[in-house]
């Protein structure tokens, strides 16, 4: 497994970087870089990991993130079977914060934009209007060639989503990576082994030896760097895979609740109510309402 927790994006002659990213998933080594980064999914589905938040995207997701900000995009299993036929499509903007001067942001003119970039650093998404209108803008400077015009563009990009009201702050707030690159393959093990096996019981003394340490010392250490305890993390990950079973309509509670890793109704019930807030048909009757 490589060694990719900290991402070190490729020397450019531009400014900044957008790109259209087309392949069979998404990267699925969890990761952090010290650029911002403005990501929308075209095509795709999954679990997304951003700092201590554990969610479910889909078509539409769009996210802003500050430096260093871990992040994981996981593609749903069927993405990495082989002649699935399946394809992940997304548009990435990355950017430092001086990538046009020192004290650009600083100035008072941009002061609605430098607060854009301060929430940033907890991530930011957009679940309404705004997300079509960058999407749109995000095309627009794909097909752009270098130039002025580009800046001007992404400067009215940044404007733009500095006075949108229709977005959610992502981590819980405090949070702060405390992930050293050093330690990339040990939460690596542990995401991908999580995430393969949450259907079915989970050993907390099996995870502790894959990452090399007795149990009480891995969830002391897996709690100061998830911000959250690892049967905390494993629930997450069940109840968001439980919302994506639930919005696709196809198996029923009780089915949903064994997919997602649980033997007995009451206690997924009580565990979907205490993540989402809501029961599971409370969840049904929510989705398909909007």
């Amino acid at each position: 497994m490589r060694n990719a927790l900290r991402k070190d994006l490729e020397p450019v002659a531009s400014s900044f970087i957008v790109k259209e990213l087309i392949d069979p998933h998404f990267d699925p080594n969890w990761h952090f870089h010290p650029h911002y980064q403005l990501f929308l999914v075209e095509e795709g589905s999954g679990t997304r990991f951003i700092g201590d938040s554990i969610k479910p995207f889909a078509e539409g997701d769009l996210v802003f993130l500050g430096p260093n900000l871990p992040h994981l995009w996981r593609s749903d299993q069927i993405f990495f079977q082989r002649d699935s036929g399946r394809i992940t499509r997304g548009i990435v903007l990355y950017f430092s914060e001086d990538f046009l001067g020192d004290q650009f942001f600083d100035k008072p003119e941009m002061s609605l934009i430098q607060q854009l970039l301060l929430h940033a650093r907890r991530g930011l998404e957009w679940t309404g209007p705004t997300r079509d209108r960058v999407h749109h803008t995000l095309h627009k400077l794909i097909a752009q060639p270098l130039g002025f015009t580009r800046i001007l563009t992404l400067l009215s990009l940044f404007d733009e989503l500095s006075h949108a009201t229709d977005f959610q702050f992502i981590t819980s707030l405090g949070y702060t990576n405390t992930v050293k690159p050093s330690e990339t393959d040990r939460m690596q093990q542990v995401h991908n082994y999580v995430l393969g096996h949450f259907h079915d019981d989970i050993s907390l003394d099996t995870v502790a030896d894959l990452a090399g340490m007795t149990p009480p010392a891995f969830c002391r250490y897996f709690k100061a760097r998830a911000n959250k305890t690892f049967s905390e993390f494993v629930s997450e990950i069940r109840i968001g895979h439980s919302c994506k079973l639930l919005m696709e309509g196809k198996l029923s509670v009780t089915q949903v609740s064994y997919e997602s890793g649980y033997r007995t109704l009451s206690n997924f019930n009580r565990q979907f109510k205490g993540i989402t807030g809501q029961t599971p048909s409370e969840y049904v009757r929510t989705v398909r309402a909007v």
